[in-house]
């Protein structure tokens, strides 16, 4: 009995042995994280599987955290400061969350994009458009849309 009280006594004395701890990374939400590839925000590490999600992050982290929250992707962001939960109010979500050629990779408002039939379509890498989209839009737009990528064209 008293291992048992001892055992509990010190996982009590360390709080994060219970903390949920963050695994994927918040941009390509498929990818687990890196643990060499790491941001700073409001003093806490948010771990990326990549570089390109790194670079990503820094265009536009108040977007990234706000779709990052309501995917459950940041464990360590689950609650918030008021003046971060405020300023989190003042960003507004695109439709579109994901891009139509890497379908696991999140977008921004900075991400790069094209205009097509009059709307915007953004991409996680510039260079998807001319290595990918730019071969048969038509193809891409079709099986993006039918895999429910772009809800702005719906």
């Amino acid at each position: 009995m008293k291992k048992l009280i001892w055992s509990i006594m010190a996982l009590l004395a360390v709080p994060s042995a219970f903390a949920e701890e963050q695994s994927i990374c918040p941009i390509m939400v498929e990818d687990e994280i890196d643990k060499d590839e790491v941001v700073e925000f409001q003093g806490k590490k948010i771990y990326m599987c990549c570089g390109s999600c790194i670079k990503a992050w820094d265009k536009s982290p108040l977007y990234y955290l706000k779709v990052a929250r309501e995917l459950k992707l940041l464990p360590q962001f689950k609650t918030v400061s008021a003046e971060l939960e405020k300023q989190l109010k003042e960003v507004k979500l695109m439709k579109q969350r994901f891009c139509p050629l890497r379908p696991k990779s999140l977008i921004s408002p900075t991400s790069p994009s094209i205009d097509y039939e009059g709307k915007k379509i953004f991409f996680f890498k510039e260079r998807d458009i001319s290595r990918k989209w730019k071969k048969d839009p038509k193809a891409a737009f079709e099986k993006a849309k039918k895999a429910g990528l772009l809800p702005q064209f719906t």
